[in-house]
């Protein structure tokens, strides 16, 4: 530690301790402080967050027309009723989430400005201790904690994922990235170009495309929309039946999960059928002009679903095409000038404004400096169980949510499992739990965290050395079916050998059966 960080720390830094330590006060981290205080009500607890209020994603990204590419049916918390447009405002969002606050009593349990910088497990003291430095005042502060619930995320929120394109350093016009968006950016009458076609693209093109001389869509292959009205007929009709908002609020959420469920089994089995038909919804929204640009610039080269699909209320994106506000090209970049880019094709883009909508940066963990016993962790040389613990790391959970459903709907899974585990822990006397593999397991095959044929966004391609290793039987690994984890993660067997409770015999090391490694 550098002189610096011992001086900010002082020779009497206070040691707070909690029973339980969430890490962020996003969806996950504020969904989680709910679930301990209705299942683990006798458990001490508190929020490290570290920016300046609750939200996250919802709070840092300020691009304009920010929204949510779920319905907020399954978004919500599964015991809120949402009561709005199913395709959410980043400020509907947090309005939402300060009600949970607010109604729940939470505040008092979240320091906000604590950003996390070490986090250090004792196996001789059965605890976790983390140091943060408060961002208001500059000082450390220091925390232990029996069990930590990692719900930071899996991405950095303070920047996102520029390449490095050759003669960037040219470009004399300004280059911005959505997820950091700066206040004083005036776009009316420049000629902007978006790189990207996802759903921050599809989101910030429709909003910026009236104040613009022109926008160009610069995409290197297309990708899937699913074009429709921001309104469930389902949840109307129940509102004018005068049905009460919590069965609205359920009926309607089982309601989309079928049709979410019978959409990802049809893009495994009839792909084609699929294709055809969300390549048909876009048709529609472009008129006279699809047959011209649905075939290079709408129609993807992969199967419906190995990447996210975007939801388009309205077909906004398209009204803009349609208009002569908005174009699409499909190319690579060359280089940058400093004009523009130059694509392979030999096009030129000339641009007063570059909005590099390219992804995220993923991260591990938070980016926070992990230790086991003295010993720095690597986390990819661990082994998943389920996509919420990790071998040889003891009394931690991470939540990790859903590509093809709401990232919510497996926070409020990972909870009831995380509060159910804390008072199983309870009524066996149990300080210390991990898991670790089963002599049955000896010789099981690894691969990567997500099988990349199965899904394969760049933010994730990039960074998946990072992450932990999957096994080939369900218990290890994440399997992104919230259709089967509905059933499956409430029926873990808590007493499984898979679970290591105070040092048992498998938890140490050299005690776990041998595993082959495949990077398949």
């Amino acid at each position: 530690m550098d002189g610096t960080m011992e001086a900010a720390r002082g020779p009497n830094t206070r040691t707070e301790h909690f029973d339980v330590l969430i890490v962020g006060a996003g969806i996950s981290g504020v969904g989680g402080a709910y679930h301990l205080r209705q299942q683990c009500p006798g458990k001490s607890f508190v929020v490290l967050e570290t920016l300046e209020s609750f939200g996250g994603t919802w709070l840092t990204h300020k691009y304009p027309g920010i929204r949510s590419d779920s319905d907020l049916y399954t978004f919500g918390y599964r015991f809120k009723p949402w009561v709005g447009p199913p395709i959410a405002t980043a400020a509907e969002i947090l309005s939402y989430m300060g009600e949970v606050i607010e109604e729940n009593d939470l505040a008092r349990h979240i320091r906000y400005n604590h950003k996390i910088t070490s986090a250090r497990w004792s196996s001789a003291d059965a605890l976790w201790t983390l140091e943060a430095i408060d961002k208001a005042t500059g000082q450390i502060r220091r925390f232990t904690a029996n069990f930590l619930w990692m719900c930071q995320g899996y991405y950095r929120h303070d920047k996102g994922y520029t390449p490095d394109w050759p003669g960037l350093s040219d470009y004399k016009g300004r280059l911005v990235h959505p997820q950091t968006w700066p206040d004083d950016l005036d776009l009316k009458g420049k000629r902007v170009v978006v790189i990207g076609s996802g759903a921050t693209a599809a989101t910030v093109v429709p909003a910026i495309a009236g104040d613009c001389a022109h926008v160009t869509v610069l995409q290197r292959s297309p990708t899937y929309f699913i074009p429709g009205r921001n309104e469930n007929e389902l949840a109307n009709t129940l509102r004018e039946l005068q049905v009460d908002e919590t069965w609205i609020h359920e009926i309607v959420r089982r309601k989309v999960l079928h049709d979410q469920a019978e959409f990802t089994r049809r893009s495994v089995e009839e792909p084609e059928v699929v294709r055809e038909e969300l390549l048909a919804g876009v048709r529609a929204c472009l008129g006279d002009m699809a047959d011209s640009v649905i075939d290079p610039h709408f129609t993807p080269r992969y199967r419906p679903w190995r990447q996210r699909i975007a939801f388009v209320p309205d077909g906004d994106l398209f009204q803009g095409v349609v208009a002569g506000k908005a174009s699409i090209v499909t190319d690579e970049i060359e280089r940058f000038t400093d004009k523009g880019i130059v694509l392979k094709s030999g096009q030129v883009l000339e641009a007063d404004v570059v909005i590099a909508a390219t992804g995220f940066d993923l991260n591990v963990l938070g980016d926070i400096a992990f230790e086991l016993d003295g010993k720095p962790l690597n986390f990819a040389e661990t082994v998943t169980y389920r996509g919420m613990m990790f071998t040889g790391i003891p009394n931690m959970v991470w939540v990790f949510g859903y590509f093809r459903a709401s990232w919510t709907l497996r926070a409020d899974l990972v909870s009831d499992f995380v509060c159910r585990l804390l008072n199983h822990m309870d009524e066996l006397g149990s300080r210390r739990v991990e898991v670790a593999l089963r002599p049955e397991d000896a010789g099981m095959t690894l691969g990567p965290w997500i099988d990349p044929e199965n899904f394969n966004p760049g933010y994730l391609m990039r960074g998946m050395h990072l992450l932990p290793k999957a096994g080939d039987k369900p218990e290890w690994r994440h399997s992104q079916d919230y259709w089967r984890e509905k059933d499956t993660l409430p029926a873990i067997d808590l007493d499984d050998p898979a679970f290591v409770y105070d040092g048992g015999a498998a938890s140490a090391t050299s005690q776990r059966p041998e595993v082959s490694l495949s990077l398949k």
